[in-house]
């Protein structure tokens, strides 16, 4: 890990704090946290969901380009891949995640969040691919999972003109799932975090793979990622307590164990 990336674990629930004063700019430090972050918080059996977090001002506004700019195309062939594999550790976390958005969340800052299965956003939040007023296309998932979040029309407006989009016009579009007051962000993800905690862990984390790799192949091969999630599922303890709690109307459901 590193300081620049924190990972915290209060009441089942997991914080990926990203925390690089004034912009959390996502720098090679960053990205390399991230990824050791999104490993801790898929092992870690007191984790229930994660909220990623870059503090009560700011998401991130994007790459460090500083950073990026005197690196050369075998440069940034080697580094591509860790980018990419730091967003998609995020992508995998076999557990419910959220983007607590504050400010801004631009470039590799707006694919941090869409690497997440939600995103809750302050009023004032601004999110973006700016990456085409640099000469340059989103390179850490931009292009694939904005498309697949908001068709490819919406996606392609908002890349090839690098425009902002307010939370207001990022609810309206589906980009995020919910707008607060800027100090009730963190707050509001937790909650929606929180329902989680203590829940059938296998049958969500079933649920998120046959939902995340059924959207990249066709139908037919999807709905035999979902069958063999479905079968899968009968192993564990929760699918005997859960549906033992049915059957003898026990009052309050089952108590899930997590196992």
């Amino acid at each position: 890990m590193t300081d620049l990336v924190k990972f915290e674990v209060e009441g089942g629930i997991g914080t990926i704090r990203v925390d690089r004063p004034p912009m959390n700019a996502l720098n090679f430090e960053i990205q390399d946290g991230l990824h050791a972050a999104a490993l801790e918080a898929t092992q870690r059996r007191d984790v229930s969901a994660v909220v990623v977090y870059g503090g009560d001002t700011v998401f991130a506004a994007g790459a460090d380009v500083k950073e990026m700019q005197p690196l050369s195309y075998t440069d940034m062939v080697d580094r591509s891949v860790a980018l990419q594999a730091a967003f998609t550790a995020i992508a995998r976390i076999p557990k419910p995640t959220v983007a607590a958005i504050t400010g801004y969340a631009l470039g590799a800052g707006c694919e941090l969040t869409l690497a997440c299965d939600f995103r809750v956003a302050a009023d004032n939040a601004k999110l973006g691919q700016p990456e085409v007023l640099l000469g340059l296309i989103p390179g850490a998932g931009g292009t694939q999972r904005l498309t697949r979040l908001i068709g490819a029309a919406r996606a392609k407006d908002m890349i090839f003109t690098g425009r902002f989009v307010s939370a207001q016009e990022a609810l309206q579009i589906g980009l995020v799932d919910e707008v607060v007051a800027p100090e009730e962000v963190y707050a509001a993800a937790r909650q929606r975090m929180q329902v989680y905690v203590g829940g059938p862990a296998y049958a969500i984390r079933a649920a998120k793979e046959a939902i995340d790799r059924g959207l990249e192949v066709d139908l037919e091969t999807g709905l035999e990622i979902e069958r063999m999630q479905f079968a899968g599922v009968f192993a564990t303890c929760d699918r005997d307590l859960g549906m033992a709690a049915f059957v003898e109307h026990k009052k309050g459901g089952a108590q899930f164990e997590g196992r």
